[in-house]
């Protein structure tokens, strides 16, 4: 049977999109449960048909496997298929964006953590988690997602001076197009003012460290107590996690969110591009130095350090766009060869069942 309109009325309110990816692989694929994956377990996915309805379903064989791509296995926010009895996902579908890092650790190895979102709110709090370089690490990997960043500075309430302080500090960031909005996470009229990126049909993510008042902020959106909250420790404003899982929860305004546990660490996978507006400025300016292949140190006629020296580029953040860049590259280099690997890998194994099968 053919898929018909009246199939994505139930999902429509969960952010489902006519024009996304998913729905143009649907042409190809049986009519079969559509549903939203709303939470994930070790081994086991919490998915919804309908806003109010949502199970227990099975992963595919495939995705226990220890060598099966974490990025190729669904993650809140995915589209999904389930079989003819709806316990168990069958097909994952295209996604539109991807907001993911490099799992912590010393293995290279990819973390998915939300699907399918159009905007992701960059939590940070008016306090001791203030930190600009980190901001920008964030928004790296927003960039990537193809999601859209905005950046919400929270507790505005405790900030006092510091919230212009620190909207100076991001000026950079607003002038290259990144929304910037400063926000009391308690207060249902100071966050109204994220309500553009919360509509009906739109799906949004909020990432942050622990402590930054995401939570809060949910319950505010929400109108009600839904998600734990706790104090942050006075000595440095570092929260516990309150939040353990990722879930995604309908927001009244129409649209919904995606809530994560606070990350502490941020790896680049290698594929984040340094130009795409949250380095834009230093990558431009590079390219008026004299030389082409000019390292900023001490060549002549480099207006990188031309630049630093007339303060018309802030030292730290120079220092950390080089971090960045560098780590950037080192994670493309092992991105790259273990693609390679992975595709020797596949190339023996079909070597071999051809060897034991025979050529057609």
């Amino acid at each position: 049977m053919t898929w018909t309109p009246d199939d994505f009325a139930a999902v429509r309110p969960m952010g489902w999109r006519d024009d996304a990816p998913a729905a143009l692989a649907l042409a190809e694929l049986p009519r079969a449960a559509l549903a939203r994956v709303v939470g994930q377990h070790r081994n086991a996915y919490v998915v919804a048909t309908t806003l109010d309805e949502a199970r227990r379903v099975q992963p595919p064989a495939a995705w226990t496997r220890p060598r099966f791509r974490a990025e190729d296995r669904a993650v809140v926010g995915d589209w999904v298929l389930l079989d003819a009895k709806g316990e168990a996902i069958t097909h994952l579908l295209p996604r539109h964006a991807l907001l993911r890092r490099a799992a912590a650790g010393e293995h290279y190895q990819q973390q998915p953590i939300a699907a399918n979102i159009d905007h992701v709110l960059v939590v940070t709090g008016l306090d001791g988690d203030f930190n600009p370089r980190r901001i920008e690490r964030y928004l790296l990997l927003v960039q990537a997602s193809g999601a859209q960043p905005v950046l919400v500075l929270s507790k505005a309430d405790l900030a006092g001076e510091l919230a212009g302080d620190a909207a100076e500090l991001l000026q950079p960031l607003v002038d290259a197009g990144f929304p910037l909005h400063i926000v009391n996470g308690k207060d249902a009229a100071s966050a109204a003012v994220l309500q553009p990126y919360l509509g009906a049909g739109l799906s949004c993510v909020l990432v942050g460290s622990s402590g930054a008042g995401k939570s809060t902020l949910t319950n505010t959106l929400l109108g009600r107590e839904k998600m734990k909250t706790a104090e942050v420790r006075e000595t440095d404003s570092r929260g516990r996690h309150t939040t353990t899982s990722r879930v995604l929860i309908p927001l009244p305004q129409g649209g919904c969110l995606i809530d994560t546990p606070g990350m502490r660490e941020l790896k680049l996978v290698g594929e984040e591009d340094l130009a795409d507006k949250v380095f834009e400025d230093i990558e431009a300016l590079a390219t008026q130095c004299r030389f082409r292949d000019c390292a900023h140190l001490n060549e002549p006629g480099c207006a990188v350090q031309a630049a630093l020296e007339a303060d018309e580029l802030d030292e730290a953040r120079w220092a950390h766009y080089v971090k960045l860049r560098d780590e950037r590259d080192a994670a493309a280099t092992t991105l790259a060869a273990r693609r390679a690997e992975t595709k020797q890998a596949h190339k023996g194994f079909h070597a071999r069942l051809k060897d034991k099968y025979g050529r057609r």
